[in-house]
């Protein structure tokens, strides 16, 4: 994987995937870290902008199925054409998510889907999903963003393509609920149902982790202590070894019984010991973030 000022005058990213999983945002954060950014270009006018004056920045190009001249046999015949040149780096990062998803997030925004104008998304999303297999099976980059906020995409682009991004370790701390089910992808996981839980505090009940009472009130635990310097100490030595061997992110989940106030203040507070040493660290609260989206929803 090469940052943005490793062999970027000849590296050119196409950016694609499913509508509405976030090419948008993507190509935006690309810019911001100092790619030249082109949004929905048609597949007709690449090799126009490719032949142009030299380019003195790596170029990220948006390629959006909705334009007129759009062909899975085309782009991928174009992009086996200019890998094979010597003189560019071509790569292509997919942004993939689960349908039931792109379906609500149709539903949200209230937007018809650009394959289905008069019928249900999900026929949209499901004709375009079988379009795109063929190019999904050749990207370099995958992100899955069915359970990423615009702002986590945009991190994980910062991640992986802004400058000196190789050989960094990201750390992802996330909280959730059993109840719910384990996060997609994590690295590690810890259970803290064990500890005091301030649901059965009236006063408490509703706030979440990031009050500073339901943390106090956590913190009173006399196992917690304990339990969170072995955690971290643990986090904190296999942190450097995973680096090491070439990785480059590493998720934590922290889960608790409704994802609301344990699990929240542990992460927040491992995330922050992680974030004073050094290490680049992210949160995340699956549930806060679910719970958010159905409120605005109604």
């Amino acid at each position: 994987m090469s940052g943005i000022g490793e062999s970027s005058a000849g590296r050119i990213l196409f950016v694609t995937g499913a509508s509405g999983a976030g090419r948008s945002t993507a190509t935006n954060a690309l810019e911001d870290i100092g790619f030249e950014s082109i949004a929905n270009l048609p597949l007709s006018l690449v090799d126009r902008v490719i032949s142009g004056r030299a380019l003195q920045r790596p170029l990220a190009l948006g390629i959006d199925v909705r334009n007129r001249d759009f062909s899975i046999d085309a782009m991928i015949s174009m992009l086996n054409r200019l890998a094979a040149d010597e003189a560019l780096d071509v790569e292509l990062l997919f942004l993939d998510c689960r349908p039931e998803v792109l379906v609500r997030r149709y539903s949200e925004t209230r937007r018809r889907h650009p394959m289905a104008p008069s019928e249900r998304p999900l026929v949209g999303i499901e004709r375009e999903m079988e379009l795109l297999v063929p190019v999904r099976a050749q990207a370099d980059f995958l992100i899955d963003t069915s359970d990423m906020t615009p702002h986590d995409l945009r991190a994980e682009i910062e991640r992986l393509f802004e400058k000196g991004a190789k050989g960094r370790l990201g750390v992802s701390v996330e909280s959730f609920s059993f109840k719910r089910g384990l996060p997609r992808g994590v690295d590690m996981v810890f259970d803290v149902r064990f500890l005091s839980n301030p649901h059965w505090q009236a006063e408490l009940r509703a706030k979440d982790g990031r009050d500073p009472a339901v943390g106090a009130y956590v913190e009173t635990d006399p196992r917690f202590a304990d339990f969170f310097e072995r955690v971290s100490s643990l986090i904190q030595s296999l942190l450097p070894a995973y680096q090491e061997e070439g990785k480059t992110s590493l998720t934590v989940a922290i889960g608790c019984t409704g994802g609301k106030h344990r699990s929240v203040f542990v992460a927040e507070k491992l995330a922050n010991a992680l974030a004073e040493t050094g290490w680049q660290v992210s949160t995340r609260h699956r549930e806060l973030e679910r719970r958010d989206s159905i409120s605005r929803s109604d």
